[in-house]
């Protein structure tokens, strides 16, 4: 059996007293689309930031493709893409030059930088902000510039954390179909708090609470009228 494209043992992060996650266990196959739901605060960001390199464990045990982040070799990285809910973005740089930017730190070069770029800007209906500074972009182009720089490359690992955020209907679903485009064989780990979007996008959902896995399975088995119920209830028990 090959190795899962994340694997979490007794994982534990804390913030001084605060555990973000507490004893955490998680495996999410390759060519997977994983959601993580649950409500503020139940860890959720924090683990996409651990699996993407940016926080390091507290206790327990990490893999991301069978090595721990903090260990595996850097020129890996781009191997995985990452865009964050709070996108962080140079608001002085143009949408394209941003984007060449983030092409170059994923080692692209050349026209194969070139053609990266052009065509996240096609995919993510961009071009008619390519020259327009971010700074002065609305918060929906905003995202799908942050949705657009994790793309690149085509990272065989994607962490995305909000993708919708402050998207309008039409927005919303020209993400979805990017991010399903960009699913298998590819594997996608989503943040979400729409409970429709996982529907939409996933295989498997994992519901955190208070940074402890509560209930994973299908979004058939664990989306449904009572779906909310996992958000709040202090049920410890994981459906299979």
């Amino acid at each position: 059996m090959s190795a899962p494209a994340i694997e979490a043992r007794g994982l534990w992060r804390r913030f001084g007293r605060r555990a973000a996650l507490a004893d955490l266990d998680l495996r999410v196959e390759g060519g997977s689309v994983t959601g993580l739901l649950g409500a503020n605060g139940a860890g959720k960001t924090t683990l996409l930031r651990l699996v993407a390199g940016l926080l390091l464990p507290s206790a327990g045990e990490l893999l991301v493709g069978g090595v721990a982040p903090d260990r595996g070799d850097p020129a890996q990285r781009p191997r995985l893409g990452f865009a964050a809910e709070q996108a962080r973005l140079y608001p002085e740089l143009r949408v394209a030059g941003f984007l060449r930017f983030a092409a170059g730190a994923r080692g692209l070069r050349g026209a194969e930088a070139r053609q990266a770029v052009e065509e996240a800007l096609e995919r993510f209906g961009l071009e008619g902000v390519a020259r327009r500074t971010l700074g002065r972009c609305s918060q929906g182009m905003q995202q799908r510039a942050a949705l657009a720089q994790a793309c690149l490359g085509d990272p065989p690992l994607l962490l995305v954390d909000e993708p919708t955020a402050g998207l309008d209907p039409l927005q919303r679903d020209a993400v979805h179909a990017q991010l399903a485009e960009r699913s298998h064989p590819r594997t996608l780990l989503l943040c979400t708090h729409d409970l429709d979007e996982a529907r939409a996008l996933c295989d498997r959902v994992v519901v955190l609470r208070e940074g402890r896995c509560v209930a994973a399975g299908s979004p058939s088995q664990l989306l449904g009228g009572d779906a909310l119920a996992l958000f709040a209830d202090g049920r410890d028990e994981a459906t299979a």
